[in-house]
């Protein structure tokens, strides 16, 4: 039976070891990580292609299932990232900013490990990694609670994560995984507030919103993706074909992905089947808005938009688009339905993109780009832990910086308080 007090006490006191090593250390513990996935690369396929067999046996739709999966190339690519991630600079211990006091004392903020993370997630066992090694390259330790059906794939992951630290010297506690899949565990699991310092929920709105009601932890939401793409009449249509297939289809189950397209009245007529022919290519369902309808009626996989239809995430070949009457309308139309994840303009307007960079509040604002570009790696950060869609704290991918706190230090000269 899973002791979760006995989970939080091991990594609290997991946590005041990682806080006191020294950016090399924690860097030979990333190294023995990412050797060790590859040493233990076939006992972890062959974990996960029982989650996937289960998971087909479920019913599981392809965009699922493609987030459960793990292929050589993925495996490879998790030890790549562990070893990315030990490249970085460490921001445990820089000095944010320094002064002097009118009466002597020097004071200065340092960066530090939050402590403890909880992360709860679904669906993608890749996150087990980047998780554990962000958390170590901060010096913060974790317990981490991935979805049922990744289950045998995560407790794989976390064995040769537990490996490594051994061999490094450091304690197994320092990433711990829930091996209870039952749910129930979940509330308990998010009222551990004497041990655990922030909680980071990756999954859907239900989960969300389990956590932001039930938990006694702060928690940092994310990771839900309502994304846009707002087509403009200075627009060059045939790059944005490029980069609207881009967003839509090359991965279509992560949260970065499109899911409402947006189009000026002026070039609709031109560029609708233009985009429309090349997503078909990729078997790609579109949800007309009316103005949109009747330009694409004629084509198959083309059907009216519901009530609901652009407020969905939907991690599937599924595209809403809509005509909007211009930046204006396409502006509203965000501000109502977008998760303030990522949304893009694409235009040769210097002024539309001023106007949209300005009065969007996503998380990633993006001119002329795809929004598939929403990643810790892309970024510069190495792996991630969530995308933050708050406004507190953490902002987009959170890398490390995002997993330090801060505390004041002090340094006088004998002083008194007068």
């Amino acid at each position: 039976m899973t002791n979760l007090i006995q989970m939080g006490k091991d990594a609290k006191s997991a946590s005041r070891v990682l806080a006191t090593l020294t950016t090399e250390e924690k860097n030979a513990a990333l190294h023995l990580i990412a050797d060790e996935i590859e040493a233990q690369a076939d006992f972890v396929l062959a974990e996960n292609a029982k989650d996937i067999e289960d998971g087909r046996a479920a019913g599981l739709s392809d965009a699922i299932l493609d987030r459960l999966l793990l292929t050589e190339q993925r495996v490879k690519a998790l030890s790549d990232d562990t070893r990315s991630v030990a490249n970085l600079d460490d921001p445990v211990g820089s000095v944010m900013d320094a002064r002097v006091l009118p009466n002597g004392l020097r004071l200065s903020r340092r960066r530090i490990p939050i402590g403890v993370l909880g992360v709860i997630y679904e669906a993608r066992p890749n996150v087990t990694i980047d998780i554990a090694a962000l958390s170590l390259k901060t010096g913060n330790a974790a317990i981490l609670r991935g979805g049922k059906e990744t289950l045998r794939s995560n407790i794989a992951l976390a064995k040769v994560i537990q490996n490594a630290l051994e061999k490094a010297g450091l304690p197994i506690s320092s990433v711990q995984m829930i091996d209870n899949p039952d749910r129930a565990i979940v509330p308990e699991f998010l009222r551990l507030d004497e041990y655990i310092d922030m909680i980071i929920p990756r999954g859907g709105s239900g989960l969300h919103r389990l956590c932001i009601e039930t938990s006694t932890i702060p928690v940092i939401t994310g990771g839900i993706g309502i994304c846009h793409i707002f087509v403009d009449e200075s627009a060059d249509l045939e790059k944005a074909v490029d980069i609207v297939e881009n967003a839509k289809v090359q991965r279509p189950s992560v949260c970065n992905a499109l899911d409402t397209l947006l189009v000026h009245p002026a070039v609709a007529a031109e560029f609708l089947p233009q985009v429309a022919a090349r997503l078909a290519e990729s078997k790609v369902e579109l949800r007309a808005a009316p103005k949109a309808f009747s330009i694409l009626k004629n084509n198959e996989d083309v059907h009216p938009a519901g009530e609901e239809d652009f407020d969905q995430e939907w991690l599937a070949l599924i595209l809403g688009v809509k005509v909007v009457a211009d930046l204006d309308e396409a502006i509203a139309h965000i501000h109502e339905h977008s998760s303030e994840h990522s949304d893009s303009i694409l235009t040769n307007d210097f002024a539309n993109a001023t106007r949209f960079v300005d009065e969007i509040n996503s998380s990633a604002v993006y001119v002329n780009a795809s929004t598939r570009f929403t990643d810790g790696g892309q970024f510069g950060l190495g792996a991630e832990v969530a995308v933050s869609t708050q406004k507190l704290h953490a902002r987009g991918p959170m890398g490390l910086e995002e997993l330090t706190t801060y505390k004041w230090v002090a340094i006088g000269d004998w002083h008194v308080r007068k």
